[in-house]
């Protein structure tokens, strides 16, 4: 079975969960020994040296467009060279029309795996203006004509659902995110938490993720305020969907910082083994997202052994077990797909009480971290997701 998978991040360009999980997923369904796929890879930038990895440039003609249009330009590129598969996998509107058209060119299946909704992510109109009317009309268009659409969690198919009601329940299926259990462990290297301005003997609460409206970044700037004065607050945070976000957080810091100390910013992408002793010195990891369909960076956290203090939205509540391997923080939200809390001061201090709680009790926290560790193991490892994945192939192709 030849299986194209389409993508638009892929090592060494991944920015976000989507392109962890289509990097991870491609190792574990080629190294299943016996049953391993013949799996090509189209994905997006410049070329890669990977043996069956093909890369795709936005075509010379588009090179000032729009950035919906120079996506558009390269789904029809990987879309012709997809001639030859049995089945194509398309993960995020990015590479859903490649999928599509593929399908539609070729006369083969088409599996879209759905890692976030574009109606779900309104604030992505500021990054992409009239091109997130294309995104949404790519991601619905293809979405509905596939023969199978996946989910990432429970609460990213009750999405799916809600947003899509003409899609088939029965062609939608729950396919969880992994973690590779090998690379992301817990590493004890204080020495390289103090070279990043981070002291390891302090309590610390730290934040992995982008600068974009999704993460709720904002909202956790404020609630540091209510932080005891001991405790420091470490924000991985880079790549701003646009500059007033980035406008907003930088000033969020710098009041914070205004009266405390320990607020250390890391605005670049830190290699693995630095970014796994920084969450294994965490005192807690913090996900503030006020839409994540699973949240891979929460399973990242939980294999380096760091509690999570997680908001009850979206699939955390499944990856985040409260009381066992962390806490969820209730996150009552609006009805109109920004996903802004109904009650911002109140989640911003349930936030903040919830981090308190994990702060004061340390070898409670430690306890709950060896939780999340286990269950990381359990129920999330890359070669369970694989088998589940081929499972679905199958059954596509069997009609």
């Amino acid at each position: 079975m030849r299986v194209d998978l389409l993508t638009r991040e892929y090592p060494p360009d991944v920015y976000g969960g989507a392109g962890v999980h289509a990097a991870e997923l491609v190792k574990a369904l080629r190294r299943s020994g016996e049953q391993a796929i013949d799996v090509v890879v189209r994905c997006f930038g410049a070329a890669r040296d990977e043996p069956g990895t093909f890369a795709y440039d936005v075509p010379a003609g588009l090179g000032d467009a729009n950035g919906a249009l120079q996506t558009m330009g390269v789904d029809l590129e990987i879309a012709r060279d997809a001639a030859g598969a049995d089945l194509v996998h398309s993960h995020t509107w990015y590479a859903n029309l490649a999928g599509h058209v593929a399908k539609l060119l070729h006369g083969i299946p088409h599996v879209a795996t759905a890692h976030s909704l574009e109606p779900l992510r309104p604030w992505k109109a500021e990054q992409l203006g009239g091109g997130y009317r294309l995104s949404s009309w790519i991601e619905r268009e293809s979405l509905g004509a596939a023969d199978a659409v996946v989910a990432v969690s429970e609460g990213m198919r009750r999405d799916l659902l809600r947003v899509y009601p003409d899609l088939d329940p029965e062609r939608v299926q729950v396919v969880y995110n992994g973690i590779d259990l090998d690379a992301w462990r817990p590493v004890h290297a204080p020495d390289a938490v103090r070279s990043l301005g981070v002291d390891p003997d302090r309590p610390s609460v730290v934040f992995v993720g982008r600068i974009t409206r999704q993460k709720g970044l904002p909202y956790l700037l404020r609630a540091a305020r209510l932080l005891p004065p001991d405790v420091q607050l470490v924000l991985c945070a880079g790549a701003p969907d646009t500059p007033e976000i980035l406008a907003e957080v930088e000033a969020l810091v710098a009041e914070l910082r205004q009266t405390r100390d320990g607020v250390v910013w890391i605005d670049r992408h830190l290699p693995r083994h630095e970014l796994c002793a920084v969450l294994s010195a965490a005192t807690t990891f913090v996900c503030p997202s006020v839409y994540e369909p699973l949240g891979i960076v929460n399973l990242e956290a939980m294999a380096c052994g760091a509690p999570v203090v997680g908001t009850g939205t979206g699939g955390i509540p499944e990856v985040v077990a409260h009381g066992t391997t962390g806490a969820i923080v209730p996150l009552d939200q609006l009805d109109d797909g920004t996903g802004t809390p109904t009650d911002p001061d109140r989640f911003v201090a349930d936030l903040a009480a919830a981090l308190i709680e994990m702060v004061a009790e340390p070898d409670r926290a430690r306890a709950l971290g060896e939780a999340g560790r286990r269950r990381a193991e359990d129920e999330f490892s890359w070669l369970a997701i694989a088998d589940r994945t081929r499972a679905l192939y199958a059954d596509v192709l069997a009609g």
